[in-house]
């Protein structure tokens, strides 16, 4: 039988090319494709997914640990860009083997073994991003706080930040007001440079 997959990526146009290359495959079947993060769980009980590749920038407020706690026989594959924070690499390698974690520049068939490893309950886990993980210091932002400053980090201004992250312009204003503290960072440029050379972004 096809392993059933659940595919989550930021940007349709990525997504179904993605979508349209992992079906060529004889022993993968594509179920769902989902654009939040927030889909997957209701997805997956509804297709019967056995694995799910998620981008890890993936909009949405569900976090992987409960998709672990509520979708036991579900296999969570996380595509990262290697230059995601060590801190995130950190948090999703202690779920293996239930999450594996591969790189977005990964080949299509690397991505491909790694979804086969994972429904065989075996740990995928890319080297760059093991090195990462290990050495990774504690981070004092929170992961939503994180991602508000990636976005800092392309020059949008709050309420662009608000409506990819699907809050308020006022909860975002909040978001940096905190990250300037817990960084002691005077500025949002400063606050992106201490927290990349932290490694927490």
């Amino acid at each position: 039988m096809a392993i059933r997959v659940l595919l989550g990526y930021r940007g349709a146009l990525v997504r179904e090319a993605l979508s349209s290359v992992l079906a060529r495959e004889p022993d993968l079947e594509v179920v769902d494709e989902l654009a939040r993060v927030d889909d997957v769980l209701p997805a997956a009980l509804r297709r019967q997914a056995q694995v799910a590749v998620l981008d890890a920038l993936l909009p949405g407020t569900v976090d992987v640990r409960v998709l672990c706690q509520k979708l036991p026989r579900l296999g969570i594959l996380m595509l990262l860009d290697r230059y995601s924070s060590g801190i995130d690499s950190l948090s999703l390698a202690r779920l293996a083997p239930r999450v594996g974690l591969i790189a977005t520049d990964a080949s299509l068939a690397n991505l491909v073994d790694a979804i086969r490893h994972l429904v065989r309950g075996e740990a995928v886990m890319d080297a760059e991003l093991a090195v990462a993980a290990l050495t990774a210091d504690a981070s004092p932002l929170t992961n939503r706080e994180r991602d508000v400053l990636r976005l800092a980090m392309t020059g949008a201004p709050p309420q662009e930040i608000a409506a990819t992250l699907f809050l308020s312009p006022g909860t975002v204003r909040n978001y940096l007001s905190h990250i300037l503290v817990k960084t002691g960072a005077r500025t949002r440029i400063e606050a992106i440079r201490i927290a990349q050379d932290a490694g927490w972004i």
